[in-house]
């Protein structure tokens, strides 16, 4: 890397740092948009100079598109998250926060559907239903669920049946308020195990939905 590279690149992380610190005085939503756009601008410094542009429009560009692709955690999305931790306590459903501030539930095979059924659960609603509650006020949030199988069977049947309960989930959160529009779907299929496929355990692990829910924050 050479010294111009070292300087545009060190430049660019100051400004995030400053981005950072001045955070404090900053609605949340600004927040979101400053972060990303920081962190866009040192990766697009490295990136355009390390592929033969300037680093300084490199900057420009990364911080501009960081700003874009930024997501808020907000308030309201900490408060989400305890209420689902607490709605699912028990269940073996995780809650949680992503690297890039998405709320994540991520529902077992045991409460969502039974082999090879793409039809909920009744201890699954028990989960839904709160989560449906929670985006009836906040129009900017956005929702993407992904459903996802063991490798048993093909890929013939296992892509299908994955985005199957993805449309299943969507469809019961639209009966209860939800908006379809808000909500992407896909289906994964067996192409990402959380777990080994060799044993019964880990099978079970990975027959699972994933819901993530959004803020942009611009």
């Amino acid at each position: 890397m050479n010294r111009l590279l070292i300087r545009s690149t060190a430049l660019s992380l100051t400004a995030a740092a400053v981005m950072l610190t001045g955070c404090e005085n900053m609605r949340e939503r600004q927040k979101g948009t400053a972060i990303g756009a920081g962190v866009g601008a040192a990766a697009g410094a490295v990136i355009s100079k390390g592929t033969g542009g300037k680093a300084g429009t490199g900057a420009v560009i990364g911080g501009a598109l960081g700003a874009v692709a930024g997501n808020l955690w907000s308030k309201r999305q900490e408060e989400r998250r305890v209420a689902m931790e607490q709605a699912t306590r028990g269940t073996g459903v995780d809650v949680s926060r992503t690297a890039d501030n998405q709320l994540k539930v991520n529902i077992p095979s045991d409460i969502s559907f039974d082999t090879g059924s793409a039809t909920i659960k009744p201890q699954m609603r028990s989960v839904l239903d709160p989560f449906a509650n929670s985006l009836k006020d906040d129009p900017n949030a956005r929702v993407t669920i992904v459903g996802h199988t063991d490798s048993t069977g093909s890929d013939a049947i296992n892509n299908p049946l994955s985005m199957e309960r993805a449309q299943s989930v969507r469809d019961y959160l639209a009966a209860r308020g939800v908006s379809p529009t808000r909500v992407e779907v896909a289906g994964h299929g067996e192409r990402e195990p959380v777990a080994d496929n060799s044993s019964d355990a880990g099978r079970a692990k990975n027959r699972r939905v994933e819901i993530y829910l959004r803020e942009p924050a611009a």
